[in-house]
């Protein structure tokens, strides 16, 4: 499927929308709620079995996603704020709580997602944040984003998580 071109259009989510979908190991979507689907503009049988990709924006940099997917993997929870791109090219931010589901046996079996509307303080760093992390991928690669990451980081005196759940407060 062919993924939209940005028009800079946003939407946003209401204070009680939540967004709730869920993917196998692969990352293909098995499930979406009904604001999930209305937010992304697709009808729910164009998004079902499509790689979750299909709604990444080209502001998100890389190296968020990259931590998403090694935390998940490892079977660790991972709270993220996310830019979405919609079928019609507008877009949306969610704060996103990405976790893996568990077999009766141990084994990972599918990952769910809640997102919800984020912060206007998030919504005052993030972008800006992004932008620079996205900059410094394109002229150095990932490795330059996740250091530029962990040393905005070690500035704060603070890790990953503690950072990103501040802003939501």
């Amino acid at each position: 499927m062919q993924k939209s071109n940005p028009t800079g259009h946003e939407k946003t989510l209401k204070i009680d929308d939540f967004i709730v979908s869920k993917t196998d190991m692969q990352g293909r979507i098995l499930y979406g709620n009904k604001v999930f689907i209305k937010m992304s503009g697709y009808e729910e049988n164009e998004l079902l079995g499509q790689p979750h990709s299909i709604l990444r924006h080209p502001d998100m940099p890389k190296i968020v996603f990259n931590l998403l997917w090694e935390r998940i993997k490892s079977k660790k929870e991972i709270f993220a704020y996310v830019k979405n791109l919609c079928k019609d090219g507008s877009y949306y931010w969610v704060f996103a709580n990405v976790t893996v589901t568990i077999d009766e046996n141990g084994s990972s079996r599918d990952y769910h997602s809640v997102r919800r509307k984020p912060s206007s303080k998030a919504l005052e760093v993030i972008p800006g944040l992004y932008s620079k992390l996205l900059s410094a991928e394109k002229s150095g690669g990932m490795e330059a984003s996740k250091k530029m990451l962990q040393n905005i980081l070690d500035e704060k005196g603070i890790d990953y998580d503690t950072f990103i759940l501040s802003l939501q407060q």
